[in-house]
Parts: structure tokens; C-alpha cells; sequence
């Protein structure tokens, strides 16, 4: 009878096992297979983002990341801004089968898989009774300005004839638009390939996108260039194709810039060369090995498969959108659109950048990087307003100037930004422990973003320091005074600069001490913190006042924190950015209310989902993704809060993880320069 129950119990256990093994499995994978309302999930690499469609070979649009022109988004009144550039798109085909055009309405059993593992969308189809068709799109990430549609097609029942034609489509607001069909030859060897190259808008920047085919067996099938309008053209091939065969092919091509290049053209032509003449295969198991490398910094949930797609589908975005070897910073849209012009915000150094200093140092570095190369137009921004220290613009574009459109206040007035910048610094000296990086990269930045707010705060008759006329994370309230969250990121950043400065045997600022030691904060007669000054409970945008418990950690009284929660809460706008509540869940976790933590975890994603793949919007009523941001907010629950992570003087620790009852596990793989794991179990 013992043997008995053993072998129930091994054979529980392996099926336990076996089931675990699979939601894993199932967990990397995205599948669609409805297109109403469809929302595409962005193919990015760190440089260049695709933006599928359901459309059968469809790509909408490339996003060139830190490539920007002149906007004017007010003709009447002339009002100009920078945006980043669509790139001339190279992505897109049209296949004929029989002299009939695939369309969307003329095919059958339609999917799109996305496998984040792979960062590959691959779509499959059935044409009438006459072939069945997939292709997989990858914006390359071991040729960060390349991108490749894979595609095979399988004839059915009879032999059939088809026609591809590879599409390179220019934006219709682009200048002095060129395009050609060349075929360079060295010795006996033909390289046809399609091009445009154009003017952006203002003329500049200069583009040239480059394409071609990818055969397999050195197949060279005739080619023919068509022209379809001054804006785009496509160079087609025709074959036969017998019953039961089937046939691969890729359309791959590279768009360049003189923002990136000297000679963006040859650039251009020499990426689309490579990838047709080398080895097609080995340049996908680069991409997919290069991914791989990511995806060490991972989050595993074990219990609740749709909790463990939606966040690997957030991280997913966070790895597509940056780059380890770019010295470039994130947009709250990322790379999926050209939502807010392509700028960069506090978005990056309080939302996103914390799960990538967890997961990938490297990809940190490269976004602090993008801040520290553009600390002398920080410096040069806070003389020019009559103040010391670097003023960091509120909007942030390839000139390091303040990118704000002129109507919106927060140009003028959202300064905390210079807090961010500087407390994310240190934050990544705290998880690296690379003194010598502090002394040369992070200590000039941390100095200077604190010998601004000493500078910034002024005076009060009774020896206290306030800061006057701000806008802070609470948006609905402009030109305040001492702001809770303003005020208190500007004290943590001083109270850092302190430490850096003693680490260093630097001379610290004493005005450091002073004004930390004696902003203002103001409270409620019940001890609610005001938001500000002259606050009496309006409804607010986000989290603010909430966020000096986390990620600041000034409040640390749990009274209070559960005051200000029950407070707050409630007047967060219900068409809010997504991060709001992401805030709120860290906090119950760390209070220890697991159900509540859970509940306002979901709360700060689920209503921005959009279909089919679960793409974020910024808010619940919206419909712009993916909003990059509110990622960084719902994974930033998950690690600060149910795992119970911590950026300490000695790295990145564990303090008490809150695991919801609706998840049986939580591992948290690849942490820190140590690669740790964190495992969360619930013991019964």
C-alpha cells in the first residue's frame, strides 16, 4: 500500500511538474486569431520599430528611434516642435496566387502567434483551396537599422503560379523622394536591389531605405521594378509552384539616416547586401540568440497564465524599445508609434528605467548615457532661467533642449525631472557598486541636479525652504507651491549627492544639507500629506503624494502610507495614465495586503488592454499603444512589490515579498550584476 501512494505521489508530482513545464511554455506565446478592433503588437529592436497590421504582409509604419525633424502642430498659429521620423517603410509585400490578389477578405483561417522568447510575429492563412501561407516578422536585433519578413508558401491540391511583389512605401510629407532598382555586380555575382532615398519633411534629415529578396539555394527568379506613384515603387518576381511543394523566401531591407550616417544610402545598400549574400538563417538565429541573452532577466509566474503573458509582454516592450550599445533613452511609446513626438519624459528614469536596472545593466547604462551626453544642455538651460546646476528639459529630444510644445506648462514648470534624473544615477551606482563610473559619468550629473534645487528653493521667514511655482507628477495642478512630490524628490537627490560626495572625498554643497533638511511639507488637520500648498482634494491624475513611500521611501510610517492611500486612491483620475495604481499595489504589498496589492496590480493595467495581444494603452479610455510606460509601472509592482525587491547600498536585496493568492509561484531570474534568482512560494 505504501508503494502504492509512493508512486501516486511521484506520478501527482510529474504531472504537477509536466503542467508547470507547460504554462511556461504557453506563457512565451500570444496567440490571435480574431481581428476586430485589432491592435498590432511593435516589432522593435532598440533603433527601428515595426508596427504589424492584420492586414496579410501589411507593416503600417517604422519608428526611427532619436531621429527627429521640425513639427508644426499648430499652422494657424505657426506653433513647432520636433517629432521623431517614420522611416520609408521596406516592410510590406502583396502576393498574387493565380492572378488572383490576397487579400484580407479572400483567405481563411487566419493566426498570428507572437513569441516574445523569439521577439517574432509570425502570421499563417490559408488561400482559398489553393496554398497555405506564413510569414514571421523580426526587427533584427543583431542589425539594429534591419528588419526581415520571412515567408513560405505551400501549394495544396494543384500546382499554382504565384507573384510577390516587395513594397517600399516613403511617407506622402517627404522631399525630393529618388527611387531606383540597381543591381551592383561583383565578378559574376548580382545584387538587385530596390531603393528610396528622400528629405524629411524640413529637409534635415536625409533617408534611404534598401531592399531586397532573400532565396534560398542561390535562386536568381527574373525581377521586374514597378513603380506605382512618385512615393512608391516594388520590384516583383513570378514562379510556379507544384501541388504538395513548398517554397521560402524573405523580403528584407535597412533604413538609414543622416542622423546615424555620413552616407546613409551605401549604408543602406551594404545591410540589404549582407543579409541577401550571407546566410539568412544564421542572421534570425543571431536575432533569436541575442533575445535569448535578454530574456536571462526574467519574471516567471507559476498559477495564472494570463498574469504571466501580460508581463512578459511588458518586459518584452521594455527589451524591444532599448538598446545595450546605443547611449539612447526610452519614449513613453517607445518605438510603437509617434506618440508624444517621440520625446523623452520622466516616463524613463521613474518607470521604465527601474525594471531594466534590475535585468539588464548594460541597457541602464545606455539610457543614463543618453542623459549624461546632454548635461551641458542641462547646465546651460539652468543659467538660462537664473539658476545653478543642470535644469534637465521636461521633454527631451536629440539636442538635449527643451522639446515641450510652447502651450503646455509642464515645458516651463515640470522641474522634478531634474530630481529623476539624478536620483536614477545613483540608484545605478547602488545596484553596480562601479565607483569608478560615479567619480567620471554619475557624479557630475547627481552634483549638478542638486546644486539646482539648492539653488531652485527659497527661504521661508522661519528658516524653511520651499519650492515655489511647479507643476508636479499631478498634472491638473499647475503653477503650485511646494508640491509633495516635487519637493521630495528634490530632498532625495540632495541627500544623495551628500553620499556621493563623501564616498569620493569631494567637497559637498552645504546649502545640500540646509534646504533638504527644511522643505516643507504640508498636511491635512487628520495628517493626510497635501499634495501641495493650496490643495483641498481635488481629483488628481496620478499618483503623487503616494509616491513618496515608494520609490522615494521618505515616508515611511505605515500609518501614514495607509492614510495616504485611503486618501488618494480614490481621486485618481479614472482616465489616468496606467502607472497610477501600479504605485498603490507596490505599497499594499509592502504593507502586506496581498489582495489588495492584486486587485489594484490588475486595476492598473487590465482596462488599458487592447486586442488582440493585450497592447496597453495609456489610459482606459484611450487608444494609443503601447504606452511603454504603464509597463514599467505594472512590472515594477511585481518586482518592488510582490517579490519584494529592494535598490539598497548593497545592491538589490529582498526584503518581504506579499504573493497573491492567486499565484501558486513567482521566480525572478537574472537580477542584478550577480544574475541572482528569487523564488516566492506560498507554504501552507
Amino acid at each position: 500500500m505504501k508503494y502504492v501512494l509512493l508512486s501516486l505521489l511521484i506520478l501527482v508530482i510529474g504531472n504537477n511538474v509536466s503542467r508547470a513545464s507547460n504554462e511556461q511554455q504557453e506563457g512565451w506565446e500570444i496567440t490571435a486569431t480574431d481581428t476586430s478592433n485589432y491592435v498590432g503588437i511593435s516589432l522593435a529592436n532598440g533603433r527601428i520599430g515595426l508596427l504589424p497590421s492584420a492586414v496579410p504582409f501589411k507593416v503600417k509604419s517604422i519608428i526611427l528611434n532619436n531621429v527627429f525633424d521640425e513639427y508644426m502642430y499648430n499652422k494657424k498659429e505657426r506653433l513647432i516642435t520636433s517629432r521623431v521620423l517614420l522611416g520609408i517603410n521596406f516592410a510590406n509585400l502583396k502576393m498574387v496566387i493565380d492572378g488572383d490578389a490576397i487579400t484580407a477578405q479572400n483567405i481563411s483561417h487566419w493566426k498570428q502567434v507572437l513569441n516574445m522568447k523569439d521577439a517574432r510575429l509570425t502570421t499563417s492563412f490559408q488561400f482559398k483551396n489553393k496554398a497555405s501561407i506564413s510569414y514571421s516578422i523580426y526587427a533584427l536585433r543583431g542589425m539594429p537599422y534591419s528588419g526581415m519578413m520571412d515567408v513560405t508558401v505551400k501549394a495544396l491540391k494543384k500546382d499554382v503560379k504565384i507573384s510577390v511583389s516587395g513594397q517600399i512605401i516613403c511617407p506622402k510629407d517627404y522631399n525630393h523622394v529618388v527611387q531606383v532598382f540597381k543591381t551592383p555586380q561583383d565578378n559574376e555575382i548580382r545584387m538587385p536591389l530596390l531603393q528610396t532615398v528622400a528629405l524629411s519633411p524640413t529637409g534635415k534629415q536625409k533617408l534611404a531605405t534598401t531592399a531586397t529578396f532573400v532565396f534560398n539555394n542561390n535562386e536568381e527568379p527574373k525581377l521586374k521594378e514597378s513603380v506605382e506613384s512618385p512615393f512608391e515603387h516594388s520590384l516583383t518576381f513570378s514562379r510556379e509552384l507544384k501541388s504538395g511543394k513548398t517554397f521560402n523566401f524573405a523580403w528584407a531591407g535597412a533604413v538609414c539616416t543622416s542622423k546615424n550616417f555620413s552616407d546613409p544610402q551605401s549604408e543602406s545598400e551594404r545591410m540589404a547586401i549582407y543579409i541577401m549574400r550571407g546566410n539568412k538563417q544564421a542572421v534570425i538565429d543571431q536575432h533569436t540568440r541575442l533575445w535569448h541573452q535578454l530574456w536571462q532577466g526574467d519574471i516567471q509566474v507559476e498559477g495564472d497564465l494570463e498574469s504571466q503573458r501580460d508581463i512578459r509582454l511588458a518586459l518584452y516592450h521594455l527589451y524591444a524599445f532599448s538598446r545595450d550599445d546605443s547611449n539612447l533613452s526610452l519614449s513613453p511609446m517607445g518605438l510603437s508609434s509617434q506618440g508624444y513626438n517621440g520625446h523623452v519624459f520622466w516616463d524613463t528614469e521613474i518607470w521604465m528605467y527601474p525594471p531594466l536596472l534590475v535585468f539588464n545593466q548594460g541597457i541602464a547604462h545606455s539610457l543614463l548615457n543618453y542623459r549624461a551626453a546632454r548635461l551641458d544642455k542641462a547646465k546651460q538651460k539652468a543659467s538660462d532661467y537664473g539658476y545653478k546646476g543642470a535644469m534637465f528639459p521636461w521633454e527631451s529630444d536629440d539636442t538635449g533642449e527643451e522639446a515641450t510644445p510652447t502651450f503646455a506648462l509642464t515645458g516651463a514648470f515640470e522641474q522634478h525631472i531634474t530630481a529623476d534624473v539624478g536620483i536614477a544615477f545613483w540608484n545605478y551606482f547602488r545596484v553596480t557598486g562601479n565607483k569608478e563610473w560615479l567619480k567620471e559619468t554619475g557624479y557630475p550629473v547627481i552634483k549638478a541636479t542638486a546644486d539646482f534645487w539648492a539653488s531652485r528653493a527659497v527661504k521661508n521667514s522661519d528658516g524653511s525652504y520651499s519650492i515655489n511655482n511647479v507643476v508636479g507628477a499631478d498634472e491638473f495642478a499647475p503653477n503650485v507651491d511646494d508640491n509633495a512630490f516635487t519637493n521630495g524628490s528634490a530632498q532625495t537627490v540632495m541627500r544623495y549627492a551628500e553620499k556621493a560626495t563623501e564616498l569620493l572625498n569631494k567637497k559637498p554643497n552645504p546649502k545640500w544639507e540646509k534646504v533638504a533638511s527644511n522643505l516643507r511639507f504640508y498636511y491635512f488637520p487628520d495628517g493626510v500629506t497635501k499634495e501641495h500648498k493650496t490643495y483641498k482634494g481635488e481629483f488628481i491624475k496620478q499618483a503623487d503624494v503616494n509616491l513618496l513611500a515608494y520609490p522615494l521611501q521618505i515616508e515611511t510610517d505605515t500609518a501614514a502610507i495607509r492614510r495616504d492611500l485611503a486618501y488618494y486612491e480614490p481621486k485618481m483620475a479614472k482616465d489616468g495614465p496606467a502607472m497610477g495604481h501600479s504605485i498603490v499595489s507596490i505599497l499594499y504589498s509592502r504593507l502586506g495586503n496581498a489582495e489588495e496589492a492584486f486587485r489594484m496590480f490588475k486595476k492598473a493595467y487590465m482596462p488599458n488592454k487592447r486586442p488582440p495581444f493585450g497592447a496597453l494603452a495609456e489610459s482606459a479610455t484611450s487608444d494609443n499603444p503601447y504606452f511603454a510606460t504603464g509597463a514599467g509601472g505594472m512590472l515594477q509592482a511585481v518586482i518592488f512589490g510582490f517579490a519584494g525587491l529592494e535598490i539598497t547600498s548593497q545592491g538589490i536585496d529582498q526584503h518581504t515579498p506579499c504573493l497573491p493568492s492567486q499565484w501558486k509561484k513567482l521566480t525572478i531570474t537574472g537580477v542584478g550584476p550577480e544574475k541572482k534568482t528569487f523564488t516566492i512560494v506560498h507554504h501552507k
